[in-house]
């Protein structure tokens, strides 16, 4: 995945440090139940589709750009499902990230899911049952989606603790 520019022009004061990011998700659900995933050209895993918001975008428009970017579809953000400050990531090149992901149910209103650039090597509709194998946090934010649940956020170490 290309490193977008104005993380580059962040990276030449920060180096290596690690930068909190916000990113978004998409799980988009067809009509008939199936979940649209690509298989990243970076590291070959399947996933949900996303990206970064750029300075001034809202999520909900960075998503819809990125889907259409990288799958050729155009979706609707129907809800929130969650929001999450993922575990910090260190990439092989040492560039340290933290991702805020803010994870959206969405529904495709056109176009024809395929590679639309370089970022994926596949895209693909999958059934629940037969969905491979994927990192436990794009499993969990699957799950929120179809659940139903709206604004899900990890409770776990908050200051709003019972003592």
């Amino acid at each position: 995945m290309p490193t977008p520019p104005f993380v580059l022009r962040l990276r030449e004061h920060v180096g290596h440090g690690l930068l909190p990011l916000v990113g978004v998700t998409a799980v988009v659900v067809a009509p008939d139940g199936r979940i649209l995933l690509h298989r990243r050209a970076d590291d070959g895993r399947w996933c949900t589709p996303g990206g970064l918001v750029e300075p001034g975008e809202q999520p909900a428009a960075t998503l819809v750009r990125e889907l259409e970017e990288e799958t050729g579809l155009r979706v609707h953000p129907e809800v929130l499902v969650s929001a999450v400050m993922e575990e910090p990531h260190t990439y092989p090149n040492g560039d340290r990230v933290q991702i805020l992901d803010l994870t959206f149910r969405c529904r495709p209103v056109s176009g024809e899911a395929r590679v639309n650039d370089d970022e994926s090597l596949e895209v693909r509709w999958f059934d629940y049952a037969g969905l491979p194998p994927m990192p436990g946090r794009i499993m969990r934010r699957i799950d929120h989606a179809l659940a139903g649940r709206v604004g899900w956020f990890d409770l776990r170490d908050g200051p709003w603790r019972e003592p």
